[in-house]
């Protein structure tokens, strides 16, 4: 059987983007070893579940519904191919490498019935020949749809608590059963988000660095924190002032950017080298607006149902009700309110997750 795991990640010589820029060299090229840390990056096992470049678009007829105003690009996650896509994929490239060579034959995680997470974990464990068990906060459902539905296809065993709060203790339980039957479990916090999960986020800024120059602004979903901080990470290493900025689908802002130093500390302890030791990644800017979470996780506001419609009728894009539509609804203020400059370039990175539309 070949071994799954991929030892180095390869930049592809021929990077699709939807309107490629002239330039001598692309960014990412010429800091990739800078220091070494983008070689520990690139070094790190994985395993290649869709291992080729996401799309970099316009958003011409978007941009023009909003007025004018900056240019604006859409970085396409949810293209990826493997398990519906999303941002979940990447972490899941080095996380599930990290459960091979732990020797693990079962992998444990949570998540909302509806997780995107779940549902990526569930099929990485399948492609693998490994076992899940997911546990989820809510009621089982009655008729199982959308990432419920495929984690029962992929052949998880789902367990029930009633609280997100319950689900650590519930999964720590499972692992401490699995162990005393004989198994090896290997746990996976929520959404992956770890600094292992994070650095596959650091990797992805220099994915996009080939394809395009940086932009001014990238805004994306932020909940269980790893992909802002592979994101920060990502420019604060290549140098780039580009922004980050997270719209939260349900933590408060002081909450999350606590727990993102924290990742951010560990990623750096993670890729530091012999020569380098990229401390100052926990000081790096983390920003985030929570004012667009609503009622709560998982609850649609009139204005994630606007950016559903809007991205639906204008690009033919697809957001999700939980995470990318109320990022989406986060970028459509901003961009009304005047928060970008004319001459800025504004990037939306999708992160997936649009089976939730399903549930």
């Amino acid at each position: 059987m070949r071994n799954p795991i991929r030892r180095r990640v390869r930049a592809n010589p021929e990077p699709r983007t939807a309107n490629p820029e002239p330039r001598a060299e692309p960014r990412s090229q010429r800091l990739y070893y800078h220091n070494g840390v983008f070689g520990a990056l690139a070094s790190l096992p994985s395993v290649p579940f869709a291992p080729g470049p996401t799309p970099v678009e316009e958003l011409p007829r978007l941009r023009a519904a909003l007025g004018g105003g900056p240019r604006l690009l859409v970085k396409r996650d949810d293209t990826i191919g493997f398990a519906f896509g999303g941002n979940k994929v990447r972490k899941m490239r080095l996380v599930a490498a990290d459960a091979l060579a732990r020797r693990a034959d079962t992998l444990i995680t949570g998540g909302g019935v509806q997780s995107n997470h779940a549902r990526v974990t569930a099929a990485a464990a399948a492609r693998l020949g490994l076992r899940c068990v997911l546990v989820a906060n809510g009621d089982p459902p009655e008729r199982p749809t959308a990432n419920a539905l495929l984690a029962r296809l992929l052949g998880a065993d789902i367990r029930y608590v009633a609280t997100r709060e319950a689900r650590a203790l519930e999964m720590e339980a499972v692992a401490a059963a699995q162990r005393a039957a004989g198994h090896h479990p290997y746990l996976i916090p929520i959404g992956a988000s770890t600094p292992l999960g994070a650095a596959a986020f650091a990797h992805a800024v220099l994915e996009l660095f080939e394809q395009v120059s940086p932009p001014d602004v990238i805004v994306h979903s932020t909940s269980s924190g790893g992909t802002q901080a592979g994101l920060v990470a990502g420019c604060a290493l290549a140098g780039v002032r580009t922004k980050i900025l997270g719209i939260s689908a349900d933590e408060p802002a002081g909450t999350l950017a606590t727990h993102i130093r924290r990742l951010l500390s560990g990623l750096a302890d993670l890729i530091a080298t012999e020569s380098h030791h990229p401390r100052t990644l926990a000081e790096a800017d983390v920003a985030i607006d929570d004012g667009f979470v609503g009622e709560g996780y998982g609850v649609p506001t009139p204005q994630s149902r606007e950016a559903i419609e809007l991205l639906a009728r204008t690009e033919a894009l697809f957001l999700d009700p939980t995470y990318t539509a109320k990022a989406m609804a986060g970028l459509i203020d901003h961009w009304r309110r005047g928060t970008f400059k004319h001459t800025d370039t504004v990037l939306f990175w999708h992160t997936g997750g649009q089976v939730g539309l399903f549930s």
